[in-house]
């Protein structure tokens, strides 16, 4: 078994929407990222590349590669299924928290979950998502913007190729 870590954080500009676990959010802001700013994939994507000691979302897919911007954070998610499946392991479960003050989450989550778990191949129920405020203390709190968790435990799916 292989247990990762992620965490991310992005700042509100301007803008109508915010994109968390795929889906979009009407919002009276959006989220500053050279990609399509989805904090929490970005979170879940560093635990499942951590997990297997294959770095972080950075070194797969920098900000300063003109290609990447805009992208679209579940191809990416896609890209780091793939590389775990290389390695031979397979998701056994994920657990994040989103953390904002808005836009509410809770409406949405079981759309971030389906989302996740078809990207990733696995069942909906090994996807969690939770959200919690920072009772209005610090950047979250002030509403500048939103950050999000993820812990991941990975499981051999029988092909282990760790280099």
């Amino acid at each position: 078994m292989r247990i990762g870590q992620g965490f991310d954080v992005h700042a509100f500009t301007d803008g109508d929407s915010v994109t968390l676990g795929g889906v979009t959010i009407t919002h009276t802001q959006a989220l500053l990222a050279h990609s399509d700013g989805d904090v929490l994939l970005h979170a879940l994507m560093d635990a499942l590349l951590g997990a297997l000691a294959l770095g972080d979302i950075g070194q797969h897919f920098p900000d300063s590669d003109p290609r990447f911007a805009g992208a679209d954070s579940r191809q990416l998610l896609r890209e780091v299924a793939t590389l775990i499946e290389q390695h031979g392991y397979r998701l056994a479960n994920a657990d994040m928290t989103i953390v904002a003050e808005q836009p509410k989450i809770v409406p949405h989550s079981n759309a971030m979950r389906e989302h996740i778990a078809t990207d990733l191949g696995v069942p909906t129920c090994v996807v969690s998502i939770k959200a919690t405020t920072s009772e209005k203390l610090g950047f979250v709190g002030r509403g500048e913007g939103i950050a999000a968790l993820a812990s991941v435990l990975l499981e051999p799916n029988g092909r282990t190729n760790c280099a």
